[in-house]
């Protein structure tokens, strides 16, 4: 990825609260056509937007979910593009966005709450979701992922964001776009390692797999036929792409392409996916979640200490960039230690590392001070040399994280 670079990076860029719309991300050089992009689909959708009339929701905190779910799915599709109107039963306020903000924050915490069945954590050390092939226990799940389809729409025509973040390759899907080997590489690493050497290498002799794969479902471990007959049909140096290309697809929907189908459904209605073309994966996540606020003190209470104490120079200059990143900027230091900008639901206590729970850690290290921070992802570690002054390790940070991190829009 070739990054601009900032002009002066010692001037952060303003921080940016909560957007009213999408539109005031702070936004880097690089990522000024997503901007531009963004323009041109508001004025698409306020087009679509009734002059008359309101959509208008109310709920009692308490029972959200289901109370949301029962209004919004008795709406037609145009009620959906009416000026939002949220009320919380028993509480005053008059809804110019906060109340349509916080109502969407909160429902979107219970819908998407692994809790509930319908979505699962990817993978147990990134909070990405992704649909659970589990859901049918709730036979109405079919229509409740219609209603989260529907819920993501009206927070992208409405300018707000979801609280939670999915996996690329679902926004890829979501845009109507082939997944590819590639996009394992983020869901399930060690499967997409095994399906690069079945490529890379001569299989002959080596392998005796079938078009035929094994997974556990219930308890129970079941085989999936690839294609007809794949359990007597032999994987072979000729056929390894054909097996690779149907692995892959099945692994992405298997025993979710019904509530994916019926979330793309909703999500289509608010938002029709021509309007789309334009927008890359990584870009479609950033208008669908932004970028997660991440509360700093929350961050700072839940994080461990190596080699270095709260008085260290390297703990405080550390802390002190920190607050004067942006929102993206917090977002990308996240990433770049932990692999997700994404915060568990429960707040930084609830990180995981590679083997369980795993808190935030600095590390001091002896080292060059020339060198950058080195991050390991596995152990939500950043491994930081005695930088002599605050400039000095402010620099060296940004630089670790605007170079070696695939959060940006490329």
């Amino acid at each position: 990825t070739n990054h601009l670079r900032h002009p002066q990076l010692k001037d952060p860029s303003p921080l940016c609260n909560v957007p009213e719309e999408a539109e005031c991300l702070t936004v880097p050089k690089y990522k000024r056509d997503l901007v531009h992009k963004l323009k041109v689909l508001r004025q698409e959708l306020s087009q679509a937007q009734p002059q008359a009339g309101h959509c208008r929701i109310e709920v009692c905190r308490e029972e959200i979910f289901e109370e949301s779910y029962r209004q919004v799915m008795k709406m037609r599709q145009k009620d959906l593009w009416k000026r939002l109107m949220v009320k919380f039963r028993g509480e005053e306020g008059l809804d110019y966005g906060g109340v349509a903000r916080e109502w969407l924050y909160l429902l979107s915490h219970e819908m998407l709450n692994p809790y509930y069945g319908l979505f699962q954590y990817s993978r147990d050390d990134i909070y990405t979701l992704q649909i659970n092939p589990d859901s049918a226990v709730n036979p109405e799940h079919l229509s409740y992922f219609h209603f989260v389809g529907r819920i993501m729409g009206m927070a992208v025509f409405h300018g707000h964001y979801i609280d939670g973040g999915f996996t690329l390759p679902f926004y890829k899907q979501l845009l109507g776009k082939p997944i590819t080997l590639e996009d394992m590489e983020s869901v399930d690493p060690d499967l997409h390692n095994s399906l690069v050497w079945i490529l890379e290498n001569d299989i002959t002799g080596v392998l005796d797999h079938t078009f035929c794969v094994e997974h556990s479902a219930y308890g129970q471990i079941i085989q999936h036929e690839l294609k007809p007959n794949g359990k007597t049909i032999p994987v072979s140096e000729e056929t390894k792409k054909e097996y690779v290309r149907l692995y892959v697809n099945w692994r992405f929907l298997h025993g979710i392409e019904a509530q994916f189908l019926a979330l793309q459904k909703g999500f289509n209605e608010v938002i029709p996916q021509h309007l789309l073309k334009a927008f890359d994966e990584k870009e479609l996540e950033l208008i669908v979640c932004g970028l997660g606020k991440i509360d700093i003190h929350d961050w700072r209470a839940n994080t461990r200490l190596k080699h270095c104490t709260a008085d260290s120079n390297v703990v405080k200059w550390f802390w002190k960039a920190v607050e004067t990143f942006d929102e993206e900027r917090r977002a990308r230091l996240l990433q770049f230690v932990t692999g997700s900008s994404r915060v568990p639901l429960q707040g930084f206590k609830a990180l995981q590392g590679a083997a369980g729970p795993r808190q935030f850690t600095i590390h001091q290290i002896d080292a060059s001070t020339n060198n950058l921070p080195k991050a390991h992802t596995c152990f939500n570690r950043v491994d930081i040399p005695p930088y002599e002054s605050y400039d000095k390790l402010y620099d060296k940070l940004l630089t670790a994280i605007e170079e070696t991190c695939g959060f940006a829009v490329e």
